[in-house]
Protein backbone atom coordinates (compact mmCIF):
# COMPACT_ATOMS: atom_id res chain seq x y z
CA UNK A 1 0.00 0.00 0.00
CA UNK A 2 1.58 3.02 -1.51
CA UNK A 3 -1.19 5.82 -0.21
CA UNK A 4 -3.81 6.42 2.17
CA UNK A 5 -7.01 5.48 0.64
CA UNK A 6 -9.51 8.36 -0.46
CA UNK A 7 -12.52 7.45 1.77
CA UNK A 8 -10.04 6.83 5.01
CA UNK A 9 -9.36 9.53 7.63
CA UNK A 10 -6.67 10.49 8.59
CA UNK A 11 -5.21 9.35 12.34
CA UNK A 12 -5.79 12.37 14.65
CA UNK A 13 -3.22 14.09 16.30
CA UNK A 14 -1.90 14.60 19.61
CA UNK A 15 0.04 17.60 20.68
CA UNK A 16 1.84 18.18 23.94
CA UNK A 17 2.50 21.80 25.23
CA UNK A 18 3.90 23.52 28.19
CA UNK A 19 5.52 27.08 27.50
CA UNK A 20 7.51 27.75 24.81
CA UNK A 21 5.70 29.97 22.43
CA UNK A 22 8.42 30.15 19.55
CA UNK A 23 8.97 26.41 19.71
CA UNK A 24 5.26 25.61 19.98
CA UNK A 25 4.42 28.23 17.03
CA UNK A 26 7.38 26.39 14.76
CA UNK A 27 5.79 22.97 15.55
CA UNK A 28 2.07 23.67 14.31
CA UNK A 29 2.84 25.68 11.52
CA UNK A 30 4.99 22.98 10.24
CA UNK A 31 2.34 20.21 10.89
CA UNK A 32 0.14 22.55 9.29
CA UNK A 33 1.66 22.46 5.95
CA UNK A 34 1.66 18.79 6.51
CA UNK A 35 -0.50 17.30 2.90
CA UNK A 36 -3.27 15.74 4.90
CA UNK A 37 -3.19 18.08 7.99
CA UNK A 38 -6.25 19.84 6.62
CA UNK A 39 -7.92 16.27 7.18
CA UNK A 40 -6.66 16.10 10.76
CA UNK A 41 -7.93 16.02 13.88
CA UNK A 42 -5.21 17.83 16.10
CA UNK A 43 -5.82 17.23 20.19
CA UNK A 44 -3.80 19.71 22.08
CA UNK A 45 -2.70 19.50 25.35
CA UNK A 46 -1.99 21.96 27.80
CA UNK A 47 0.25 21.57 30.71
CA UNK A 48 -0.56 24.12 33.67
CA UNK A 49 2.14 26.92 35.36
CA UNK A 50 4.42 24.93 37.88
CA UNK A 51 4.90 29.04 39.62
CA UNK A 52 3.68 32.39 38.78
CA UNK A 53 6.73 32.69 36.62
CA UNK A 54 6.00 30.19 34.20
CA UNK A 55 2.11 31.18 34.06
CA UNK A 56 2.77 34.19 31.63
CA UNK A 57 4.53 32.12 29.31
CA UNK A 58 1.82 29.56 29.71
CA UNK A 59 -1.01 31.77 28.66
CA UNK A 60 0.88 33.17 26.34
CA UNK A 61 1.27 29.68 24.15
CA UNK A 62 -2.84 29.18 25.00
CA UNK A 63 -4.28 32.01 23.67
CA UNK A 64 -1.87 30.93 20.24
CA UNK A 65 -3.08 27.70 20.75
CA UNK A 66 -7.02 29.01 20.20
CA UNK A 67 -6.15 30.50 17.16
CA UNK A 68 -4.79 27.49 15.22
CA UNK A 69 -6.28 26.93 12.11
CA UNK A 70 -5.29 24.70 8.98
CA UNK A 71 -6.98 21.09 10.65
CA UNK A 72 -9.89 19.69 10.12
CA UNK A 73 -10.38 20.12 13.81
CA UNK A 74 -8.95 21.77 16.71
CA UNK A 75 -9.47 20.40 20.63
CA UNK A 76 -7.72 22.25 23.56
CA UNK A 77 -7.55 20.85 26.68
CA UNK A 78 -6.41 23.44 29.37
CA UNK A 79 -5.08 21.53 32.69
CA UNK A 80 -5.43 24.02 35.45
CA UNK A 81 -2.78 22.74 37.54
CA UNK A 82 0.79 21.08 36.36
CA UNK A 83 0.86 17.53 35.89
CA UNK A 84 4.35 17.13 34.61
CA UNK A 85 5.16 16.12 30.81
CA UNK A 86 4.91 12.71 31.84
CA UNK A 87 1.37 12.33 33.11
CA UNK A 88 0.10 15.12 30.41
CA UNK A 89 1.73 12.79 27.42
CA UNK A 90 0.40 9.42 29.24
CA UNK A 91 -3.18 10.59 30.19
CA UNK A 92 -3.66 12.40 26.62
CA UNK A 93 -2.51 9.38 24.88
CA UNK A 94 -5.07 7.07 26.66
CA UNK A 95 -8.00 9.65 26.32
CA UNK A 96 -7.26 9.66 22.00
CA UNK A 97 -6.47 6.03 21.82
CA UNK A 98 -9.59 5.04 24.08
CA UNK A 99 -11.68 7.64 21.76
CA UNK A 100 -10.11 7.26 18.09
CA UNK A 101 -7.86 3.85 18.36
CA UNK A 102 -5.21 5.58 17.02
CA UNK A 103 -2.83 8.51 17.74
CA UNK A 104 -0.06 9.99 16.06
CA UNK A 105 2.06 12.01 18.82
CA UNK A 106 4.11 15.35 19.30
CA UNK A 107 5.45 17.13 21.76
CA UNK A 108 5.91 21.08 21.53
CA UNK A 109 9.52 21.43 19.71
CA UNK A 110 9.32 18.48 17.17
CA UNK A 111 9.28 20.30 13.64
CA UNK A 112 8.21 17.84 11.12
CA UNK A 113 8.57 16.87 7.58
CA UNK A 114 6.21 18.04 5.21
CA UNK A 115 5.63 14.10 4.22
CA UNK A 116 5.11 13.19 8.09
CA UNK A 117 1.30 13.14 8.28
CA UNK A 118 1.80 10.59 5.15
CA UNK A 119 4.15 8.52 6.73
CA UNK A 120 2.11 8.12 9.84
CA UNK A 121 -0.42 6.85 8.28
CA UNK A 122 0.50 4.75 5.47
CA UNK A 123 2.49 2.69 8.08
CA UNK A 124 -0.19 2.90 10.81
CA UNK A 125 -2.44 1.39 8.12
CA UNK A 126 -0.42 -0.94 6.81
CA UNK A 127 0.79 -2.70 10.03
CA UNK A 128 -2.32 -2.06 11.79
CA UNK A 129 -2.85 -5.51 11.91
CA UNK A 130 0.30 -6.83 13.04
CA UNK A 131 0.56 -7.93 16.10
CA UNK A 132 4.06 -7.72 16.78
CA UNK A 133 4.46 -4.23 15.57
CA UNK A 134 4.02 -1.79 18.54
CA UNK A 135 4.38 1.50 16.66
CA UNK A 136 5.40 4.13 14.18
CA UNK A 137 7.90 6.47 14.59
CA UNK A 138 9.25 10.01 12.59
CA UNK A 139 12.69 10.57 13.93
CA UNK A 140 15.99 8.67 12.87
CA UNK A 141 19.73 9.67 14.14
CA UNK A 142 21.98 11.43 12.05
CA UNK A 143 23.47 8.29 11.40
CA UNK A 144 26.92 8.37 8.85
CA UNK A 145 25.78 5.30 7.13
CA UNK A 146 22.94 5.19 4.94
CA UNK A 147 19.77 3.04 6.28
CA UNK A 148 17.31 1.32 4.58
CA UNK A 149 14.04 3.74 3.06
CA UNK A 150 11.95 1.80 6.13
CA UNK A 151 12.88 -0.83 8.72
CA UNK A 152 12.21 -2.09 12.33
CA UNK A 153 14.32 -1.78 15.58
CA UNK A 154 13.24 -4.08 18.74
CA UNK A 155 11.31 -1.31 21.45
CA UNK A 156 9.64 2.16 20.70
CA UNK A 157 10.29 5.62 20.60
CA UNK A 158 9.05 8.85 21.62
CA UNK A 159 9.95 12.19 18.92
CA UNK A 160 7.07 12.13 16.72
CA UNK A 161 5.59 8.09 16.78
CA UNK A 162 2.26 6.72 16.03
CA UNK A 163 0.27 3.69 17.97
CA UNK A 164 -2.60 2.14 18.02
CA UNK A 165 -5.13 0.93 21.26
CA UNK A 166 -3.77 -2.30 20.75
CA UNK A 167 -0.11 -1.13 21.18
CA UNK A 168 -0.52 0.87 23.96
CA UNK A 169 -2.44 -0.97 26.13
CA UNK A 170 0.76 -2.68 26.75
CA UNK A 171 2.65 0.49 28.38
CA UNK A 172 3.53 -0.29 32.00
CA UNK A 173 4.09 2.38 34.09
CA UNK A 174 5.72 0.52 36.68
CA UNK A 175 9.12 0.94 36.47
CA UNK A 176 10.52 -0.78 39.13
CA UNK A 177 8.58 -3.87 37.33
CA UNK A 178 10.18 -2.98 34.18
CA UNK A 179 13.65 -2.88 35.61
CA UNK A 180 13.53 -6.08 37.29
CA UNK A 181 12.09 -7.61 34.36
CA UNK A 182 15.29 -6.18 32.62
CA UNK A 183 17.89 -7.63 34.91
CA UNK A 184 16.19 -11.16 36.26
CA UNK A 185 16.16 -11.75 32.37
CA UNK A 186 19.80 -10.44 31.88
CA UNK A 187 18.13 -8.18 28.62
CA UNK A 188 20.22 -4.92 30.06
CA UNK A 189 23.06 -4.90 27.46
CA UNK A 190 20.91 -5.76 24.47
CA UNK A 191 18.37 -2.58 26.30
CA UNK A 192 21.33 -0.66 26.02
CA UNK A 193 22.32 -1.56 22.33
CA UNK A 194 25.05 -3.67 23.47
CA UNK A 195 26.03 -0.96 26.14
CA UNK A 196 26.32 2.09 23.63
CA UNK A 197 23.21 4.29 25.36
CA UNK A 198 22.43 4.15 28.92
CA UNK A 199 18.57 3.20 28.55
CA UNK A 200 18.94 1.19 32.06
CA UNK A 201 20.04 3.91 33.78
CA UNK A 202 17.75 6.49 32.48
CA UNK A 203 15.04 3.75 33.93
CA UNK A 204 17.30 4.16 37.44
CA UNK A 205 17.24 7.68 37.12
CA UNK A 206 13.58 7.53 36.52
CA UNK A 207 13.13 5.47 39.69
CA UNK A 208 14.74 7.63 41.46
CA UNK A 209 13.03 10.63 40.57
CA UNK A 210 16.15 12.42 39.07
CA UNK A 211 14.24 12.05 35.82
CA UNK A 212 10.12 11.92 35.07
CA UNK A 213 10.19 9.93 31.62
CA UNK A 214 7.35 8.20 30.36
CA UNK A 215 9.47 7.24 26.91
CA UNK A 216 12.33 5.49 28.80
CA UNK A 217 9.00 2.91 30.14
CA UNK A 218 7.50 3.19 26.81
CA UNK A 219 10.69 1.41 25.18
CA UNK A 220 11.21 -0.74 28.45
CA UNK A 221 7.31 -2.41 27.94
CA UNK A 222 7.42 -2.57 24.21
CA UNK A 223 11.17 -4.28 24.41
CA UNK A 224 9.95 -6.70 27.09
CA UNK A 225 7.45 -7.99 24.31
CA UNK A 226 9.50 -8.22 22.28
CA UNK A 227 7.78 -5.60 20.00
CA UNK A 228 8.71 -3.55 16.83
CA UNK A 229 8.62 0.01 15.96
CA UNK A 230 8.88 1.19 12.20
CA UNK A 231 11.40 3.28 11.37
CA UNK A 232 12.35 5.65 8.03
CA UNK A 233 15.74 5.65 6.66
CA UNK A 234 15.86 9.45 6.76
CA UNK A 235 14.23 11.52 9.61
CA UNK A 236 10.88 13.40 9.47
CA UNK A 237 11.36 15.07 12.35
CA UNK A 238 13.81 17.39 13.77
CA UNK A 239 13.88 18.04 17.30
CA UNK A 240 14.33 21.96 17.90
CA UNK A 241 14.29 21.34 22.18
CA UNK A 242 18.07 20.95 22.37
CA UNK A 243 18.81 24.65 22.17
CA UNK A 244 18.93 24.88 26.45
CA UNK A 245 15.09 26.19 26.88
CA UNK A 246 13.48 22.69 27.30
CA UNK A 247 12.95 21.16 31.18
CA UNK A 248 14.32 17.59 29.93
CA UNK A 249 17.52 18.22 28.07
CA UNK A 250 20.51 20.90 27.74
CA UNK A 251 21.81 22.24 24.80
CA UNK A 252 23.15 19.34 22.42
CA UNK A 253 23.74 19.51 18.34
CA UNK A 254 24.10 15.68 18.29
CA UNK A 255 21.18 14.56 17.18
CA UNK A 256 20.40 17.38 14.63
CA UNK A 257 18.97 16.27 10.95
CA UNK A 258 17.92 16.91 7.85
CA UNK A 259 14.56 16.33 7.24
CA UNK A 260 13.09 13.71 4.27
CA UNK A 261 12.69 15.88 1.12
CA UNK A 262 10.82 13.13 -0.84
CA UNK A 263 7.90 11.14 0.22
CA UNK A 264 8.55 7.63 2.02
CA UNK A 265 8.39 4.94 0.14
CA UNK A 266 7.19 1.41 1.88
CA UNK A 267 8.67 -1.81 0.00
CA UNK A 268 7.28 -5.10 1.68
CA UNK A 269 9.61 -6.38 4.69
CA UNK A 270 9.75 -8.91 7.35
CA UNK A 271 8.22 -8.47 10.59
CA UNK A 272 11.48 -8.56 12.49
CA UNK A 273 14.44 -6.49 13.86
CA UNK A 274 16.90 -5.50 11.34
CA UNK A 275 20.13 -6.13 11.98
CA UNK A 276 21.82 -4.02 9.76
CA UNK A 277 20.11 -1.34 10.82
CA UNK A 278 20.47 -1.94 14.76
CA UNK A 279 24.28 -1.93 14.28
CA UNK A 280 24.62 1.43 12.41
CA UNK A 281 22.42 2.86 15.19
CA UNK A 282 24.61 1.47 17.59
CA UNK A 283 27.66 3.03 15.91
CA UNK A 284 25.67 6.12 16.24
CA UNK A 285 25.14 5.80 20.29
CA UNK A 286 29.03 5.26 20.62
CA UNK A 287 29.79 8.67 18.90
CA UNK A 288 27.97 10.63 20.77
CA UNK A 289 30.40 12.69 22.86
CA UNK A 290 33.48 12.59 20.43
CA UNK A 291 33.95 15.89 18.96
CA UNK A 292 33.93 15.60 15.31
CA UNK A 293 37.04 16.32 12.76
CA UNK A 294 35.56 20.09 12.37
CA UNK A 295 34.98 20.63 16.05
CA UNK A 296 38.61 18.91 16.29
CA UNK A 297 40.35 21.64 13.79
CA UNK A 298 38.49 24.71 15.48
CA UNK A 299 39.49 23.20 18.74
CA UNK A 300 43.15 23.43 17.46
CA UNK A 301 42.86 26.42 15.54
CA UNK A 302 41.83 28.23 18.55
CA UNK A 303 44.60 26.91 21.17
CA UNK A 304 47.11 27.90 18.16
CA UNK A 305 45.43 31.39 18.35
CA UNK A 306 45.27 31.93 22.21
CA UNK A 307 49.20 31.07 22.23
CA UNK A 308 50.07 33.32 19.23
CA UNK A 309 47.72 35.89 21.44
CA UNK A 310 49.79 35.34 24.60
CA UNK A 311 52.81 35.75 22.86
CA UNK A 312 52.38 38.87 21.39
CA UNK A 313 54.43 42.18 23.29
CA UNK A 314 51.78 44.23 25.24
Amino acid sequence: MGELEASMKPAPIALFTYNRLAHTRKTVEALASNELANLSDLYVFSDGAKSEIDQGEVDAVRQYLRNIRGFYSVHVTEQPNNIGLSQSIIRGVSQVCEEQGRVIVLEDDLVTSPYFLRYMNDALNLYEDEPDVVSIHGYIYPTTSPLPETFFLKGADCWGWATWKRGWRIFNPDGAALLRELVTNELTDEFDFNNAYPYTQMLRDQLSGKVDSWAIRWYASAFLKNMLTLYPGKSLVQNIGHDGTGRHCGPSDEFEVRLARKPVQFHPLAIAEDLFARRIVERYFRSLGRPTLAKRVQRKLRRIWQRTTAARPA
